[in-house]
């Protein structure tokens, strides 16, 4: 197991450096396998000291899962251009690295085992899961009413729970088995996919505006 050089700086810098130890801990080991010595460990700290930020550790689980969630949906929140470049690099991101990798899968799957019968998991779920797909929406509206066409609440709800479901399923399977898939074609999947919901072309990202990402 690999050490991390535990940061000395502000309570908010440490609290960070802990989480980041937890999530190497649980991407490895599960979270069973993901014990307070265990997370020390990695942190380079003593057990007491995680017990000095973190009150137990169901606390220190639950914010390492708020931070996998706000990892996963962070670039999709601030997308920048014209709404079909948004739009467009919505779909981008959230189908390649850093989102789609097999430690974001790992940590994934830890957490999703417990979140059906754990209530604090499944509302940081539930809370994260609504982000993301309020995020789309807006991004769908502005990008349909660019179009000029309908754009009623229930058909922007509709769409954006399907779109998230397309994703969600690439996403898994680009994770789990990637190289069973050629170079982008699962990006070109949902590309199409996409565009066959919306009614509408959306221009891909030019390898230039990845660079750029």
């Amino acid at each position: 197991m690999t050490r991390r050089d535990f940061h000395r700086g502000t309570e908010a810098e440490r609290r960070h450096d802990l989480i980041e130890a937890t999530l190497d801990c649980i991407s490895e080991a599960g979270l069973q396998g993901a014990t307070v010595r265990q997370i020390a460990t990695r942190a380079g700290v003593t057990a007491g000291l995680i017990r000095h930020y973190f009150a137990s550790k169901d606390i220190i689980l639950q914010e390492a899962y708020k931070v996998l969630i706000a990892r996963l949906t962070e670039k999709a929140k601030n997308l920048e251009g014209t709404p079909e470049q948004r739009l467009s690099d919505f779909i981008f991101v959230n189908l390649t690295e850093p989102v789609a990798n097999s430690r974001s899968l790992s940590l994934w799957a830890a957490f999703i085992s417990r979140v059906s019968v754990d209530p604090a998991l499944a509302a940081i779920h539930r809370e994260g899961y609504l982000s993301f797909r309020a995020e789309l929406e807006e991004l769908l509206a502005d990008f349909l009413a660019g179009r000029g066409a309908p754009v009623t609440p229930a058909r922007i709800r509709a769409l954006a729970i399907a779109i998230n479901g397309i994703l969600d399923g690439l996403w898994l399977e680009g994770c789990l088995a990637g190289e069973l898939f050629e170079e982008s074609e699962l990006v070109s999947i949902a590309f199409s996919s996409v565009e066959a919901l919306i009614g509408h072309p959306i221009a891909a990202p030019t390898p230039t505006d990845r660079d750029r990402e």
